[in-house]
């Protein structure tokens, strides 16, 4: 960010997170910022192999599946802003629906 240099995809990320945020849409925003933070990966719970057999799911905790966002300190303080900004623009906003909004 310092070279004035974002991912496409991170990009994409953060224009749906501040759209979602300017409709009033504060769950779908926090939605938004849940899949660039921690991704949709599978989250390995648990023991993974019990048995000699290898389990169906034990591909999906691959290293290629885990969201990187999080590992350079720099992107995570930065991240970190966005949903700072995100909960400031929640509580400025009187006129969405409780509904719309993350508790």
């Amino acid at each position: 960010l310092k070279r004035r240099n974002l991912e496409p995809g991170m990009q994409a990320h953060l224009v749906k997170i501040v759209e979602f945020a300017q409709q009033g849409e504060f769950v779908r925003a926090h939605d938004a910022y849940l899949d660039v933070a921690i991704g949709r990966a599978a989250w390995p719970i648990g023991v993974t192999m019990v048995g000699i057999h290898a389990r169906s799911g034990r591909a999906k905790i691959e290293s290629s599946n885990v969201a990187h966002v999080m590992n350079s300190e720099l992107q995570r303080k930065y991240l970190t802003s966005v949903k700072r900004l995100l909960s400031y623009a929640q509580k400025k906003r009187p006129d969405v629906d409780p509904s719309k909004k993350v508790t």
